[in-house]
């Protein structure tokens, strides 16, 4: 622990936690073994939306300076963040899950195991993302089809499925597994599985046998076939077995 953190007294820490610099740990927070809170976080900050639900921070974590994470979330094993990082209350979010620097996410979500989201990601309330879902840059998900209003939906997002750079995804709708959703698009209905989607508004353009690489032989999608880095043995193991 640094000698300029603050760390509350009915705060809970396990073995082997390294706090850094200026970082502030609260009430109603637990930490477990092996993870590294960067300088400059705020963890744990108090919100009657919380319900004064602890937040528990998975073991093997890493928060990246300058991030905050609000009382009432639950975290899996291996979180992983970028820089100045925003986690409001009431998120759910299994293991091995990566949010990237400058994202937001509002609060009220479920979130599946392995799921990676880059930089500037911003995830409303009431969103559900499973298994293994990529959100890459600028990506935005929106809850409210009236802004502003009191009613909050966000998307669905089934597991495998990509959202490319840019692209904004209206409230409610589903995203089934396996999908492309282009750089740049703006969904606005529900896919079909296995599919790919371009353009504002995004149309279902063909089926993702159909994307390759650059080398022209190798089916691009789904994407486990050919792209394994960062995931653990495990997991990797069941993908070679799959394709066996």
């Amino acid at each position: 622990m640094h000698s300029s953190c603050i760390i509350s007294k009915n705060a809970i820490i396990h073995d082997n936690v390294s706090i850094g610099p200026h970082t502030i740990i609260h009430d109603n927070v637990e930490i477990f073994e092996n993870t590294i809170i960067g300088a400059f976080c705020e963890i744990g900050v108090a919100t009657p939306l919380a319900n004064d639900k602890k937040l528990i921070i998975g073991k093997n974590s890493l928060i990246r300076s300058h991030s905050i994470f609000y009382i009432g979330s639950k975290f899996g094993d291996h979180l992983k963040t970028g820089h100045n990082v925003c986690v409001r209350e009431n998120i759910s979010a299994e293991d091995h899950v990566q949010i990237g620097t400058s994202s937001e996410l509002q609060g009220d979500t479920i979130i599946g195991n392995n799921s990676r989201f880059q930089s500037n990601v911003f995830i409303p309330k009431q969103t559900i993302i499973k298994d293994f879902v990529w959100l890459m840059p600028n990506v935005v998900l929106t809850n409210d089809p009236t802004p502003p209003s009191d009613y909050e939906k966000g998307p669905t997002i089934h597991s495998f499925s990509v959202v490319a750079a840019n692209a904004t995804i209206l409230p409610e709708v589903i995203i089934e597994e396996n999908c492309l959703i282009a750089a740049g698009s703006v969904l606005t209905t529900n896919t079909e599985k296995d599919s790919f989607y371009v353009g504002v508004p995004a149309k279902r353009v063909g089926h993702i046998s159909e994307i390759f690489l650059k080398d022209k032989k190798t089916s691009a999608y789904p994407w486990t076939s050919h792209f394994k880095r960062g995931y653990p043995d495990e997991i990797l193991k069941n993908w070679v077995a799959d394709k066996n």
